[in-house]
């Protein structure tokens, strides 16, 4: 269950150790030439990429709204008659998939790409060579990095009609006359897309010398699964056909045992059964599925759709009005092997006891299992039964070895339907993620941000009034006074109800970011919220200049460098990009706080670059970078060359604060991290640095 994230992301948060500030190069790319005698005429020119494991590579055809695609240029070489390009470059089968990058769903590739396209020229042209170009983006799970271009040089010897492939060609492979098609074996692409949490992952801790990083242990990691697992097990105890069989199996143990020994080892025997037995269910389902199916699971919106369905029978069962229950035919079968004796009947009285309960766990369980097998990891699944049964089958094994820990048990009573209905609630509200990922992978704008929150704080209030016995659902049996555990949970929801009724209109809700859709998915985009950073009637220190959140800002290094040095204010350089999710997640989580936006308007110049700015530089600008080799095409390019070359990083969001006589930062680095606090105090010490000069 999803609400086990909290927990998950503080236990990832202690363990990590700060990291530095590097220059990220994923993808190296190879060439050759593949040519046939029988068309001397013709030739295949054939680009690789290899990316570092979770990195993606954009396809050529995505949205225009999406990323940059992969766009390649094979301009005809000087003295070459008959030169051209035939028909389109050709790609490997890319995986389409929901990219949360850009809330929607793209082409890519992940760990290799192939790209073919076919050319034709005199063949009794001498050797050449083809100076192509390739422009290019790659993301992974966290960041996106500039567009980029490289170089890429082809050398082709032209072949006589009927003789062997020529000696020291690159590649001498036939070449069919549907060489270019799409369909090219001889392309691989990783059956393994990148792993995604739709939900992810806004508001979760990052080391700020990760320029940029945000690796979030999420419930899509192994550890996260399985902490779901023992969550939705621990809530499985306090269902009606649970919990009044814990004394019952327990005392059966103890009393049809010799020696308390035996009736613990028996109830041993019992707990691993059950481990088993759930264990082996979360493996059947990936042996169905297949590992390579998991992973298309969390974003494909049929899937979604289907999952979403689900969760809300499961929600409608949990309310009362019908129970999923097994064939009887399957638990008289397991109970008549369960009188055998001996530890194969004790197996046995296990698996009676899953087939029983399954009208209770049934929901819970099918709810991990479409949670962790959405999460692409191939033993997620199981993973999750294991949490699940482990959390079940330890209370059985303590109290057979504790039976005096039974009297501290409350008394079964009504109270565990009203477990039962609260987890429905719980049920129907995760079920929107499902229908939410469905609705941005196709765009239709059924569930924008405002309509899910609604339906949220609907929930919320919905529970409150339950829980305090304003009406009931059909097992419940009469309220008679409200105790005071449950007027505390009934508060809790109403507190949430309330926290997130303001998020309606545009508030941050940073206590629930990565379920609702994002900001820009609504229909005002922002809202009414006018809290914070943003102000639509501050002066603009540039006209031209695109500033977050409507703060003073400029665009250009050498325009913001004269105004601070006129101000007499600290430079602040803010490295971001259009496409930075992180970058955006930094400003509505800490840069709209009074505090931090005041001291961005008051005490420092701020100059936001975007590195990934498609705007060509004038043809007299462009140049090669000394520090990466590649070619400084547009404004984008030069600002993305002016951060590797002068701090060592090309990932954002990425902040320095400098003085006006130098490129060195006054006081190291900032990255992304939702701290607040953190960003206040290194803003003030960069100004503090300054006046100290």
């Amino acid at each position: 269950m999803n609400w086990i994230r909290i927990f998950a992301v503080f236990l990832w948060a202690a363990a990590q150790t700060p990291l530095q500030a590097q220059i990220l190069d994923p993808v190296k790319w190879k060439t050759r030439v593949e040519q046939a005698p029988e068309r001397p005429g013709e030739a295949i020119l054939v680009a690789e990429a290899t990316l570092e494991g979770g990195w993606h590579l954009y396809s050529q055809f995505v949205d225009p709204n999406g990323p940059v695609p992969t766009t390649f240029n094979f301009p005809a070489p000087k003295g070459v008659k008959g030169f051209k390009t035939v028909g389109k470059t050709a790609e490997g089968k890319p995986i389409s998939q929901f990219d949360k990058n850009f809330g929607m769903e793209l082409n890519f590739f992940a760990n290799k790409a192939g790209f073919r396209q076919k050319i034709s020229f005199d063949p009794s042209s001498k050797p050449f060579a083809v100076a192509a170009t390739v422009e290019y983006m790659v993301c992974n799970d966290e960041m996106c990095l500039p567009p980029d271009f490289r170089d890429l040089n082809f050398r082709v010897e032209p072949v006589v009609a009927g003789a062997s492939a020529a000696a020291g060609s690159p590649a001498a492979t036939a070449v069919s006359g549907e060489a270019a098609a799409p369909e090219v074996a001889s392309m691989p692409t990783s059956d393994t897309a990148p792993a995604s949490d739709a939900g992810t992952d806004a508001g979760a801790p990052a080391v700020t010398d990760a320029a940029g990083a945000d690796d979030t242990v999420t419930p899509g990691t192994p550890w996260g699964i399985f902490l779901a697992g023992a969550g939705a097990g621990l809530l499985a105890l306090f269902m009606p056909c649970i919990f009044p069989m814990i004394p019952l199996t327990v005392s059966f143990f103890t009393k049809q045992s010799k020696t308390k020994a035996e009736g613990v080892r028996k109830a041993l025997v019992y707990g691993l059964s059950i481990n088993f037995i759930y264990v082996a269910l979360g493996l059947l389902i990936t042996v169905l599925f297949g590992s390579s199916a998991l992973n298309e699971l969390a974003t494909n919106p049929w899937f979604n759709l289907v999952f979403f369905a689900l969760f809300v029978v499961f929600a409608i069962s949990f309310f009362g009005a019908f129970e999923i229950t097994l064939p009887s035919s399957w638990v008289n079968k397991a109970d008549e092997a369960s009188n055998k004796g001996g530890y194969a009947g004790i197996f046995f009285m296990a698996f009676t006891l899953s087939l029983v309960s399954f009208s209770c766990t049934g929901p819970l369980i099918g709810s991990l299992l479409v949670s962790a097998a959405s999460t692409g990891e191939w033993i997620g699944p199981a993973l999750g039964m294991f949490g699940f049964s482990l959390a079940l089958s330890v209370p059985f094994m303590l109290f057979a070895a504790f039976p005096g820990w039974l009297n501290a048990l409350p008394k079964s009573g009504g109270w565990l339907n009203t477990v039962k209905v609260v987890l429905g609630f719980l049920e129907l509200a995760f079920a929107l993620k499902f229908l939410s990922t469905a609705d941005m992978v196709w765009q239709n704008h059924w569930l924008e941000r405002e309509m899910f929150l609604a339906i949220w704080v609907a929930i919320a209030f919905l529970t409150t009034l339950y829980l305090l016995g304003v009406f009931r659902m059909p097992n419940d049996s009469p309220v008679q006074h409200i105790g005071v555990f449950r007027m505390l949970v009934a508060t809790v929801f109403a507190v949430l109800g309330f926290y997130l009724l303001p998020g309606i209109f545009g508030a941050p809700v940073k206590l629930v970011a990565g379920f609702p859709p994002p900001d820009f998915y609504a229909e005002q985009p922002g809202g009414a919220y006018t809290g914070g950073g943003g102000n639509s009637d501050a002066p603009k220190l540039d006209a031209e200049a695109h500033c977050p959140l409507d703060l003073p800002c400029f665009n250009d290094f050498d325009k913001a460098l004269a105004y601070a040095k006129k101000q007499n204010k600290p430079l602040m350089i803010d490295f971001t990009g259009w496409g930075c999710v992180n970058c955006r997640k930094m400003e509505e989580e800490v840069w709209r706080n009074p505090e931090v936006a005041r001291r961005l308007r008051e005490n420092v110049v701020l100059v936001s670059l975007y590195v990934d700015e498609r705007t060509e530089l004038p043809e007299a600008l462009k140049y090669v970078s000394p520090t990466t080799g590649k070619k400084v095409r547009t404004v984008g390019n030069k600002w993305s060359d002016f951060q590797a070359a002068n701090f060592n990083a090309n990932a954002q969001p990425y902040y320095v604060i400098l003085g006006h006589n130098d490129l060195k930062p006054l006081n190291g680095h900032a990255a992304y991290d939702p701290d607040v606090q953190k960003f206040i105090d290194w803003l003030d010490a960069g100004v503090a640095a300054f006046q100290a000069q």
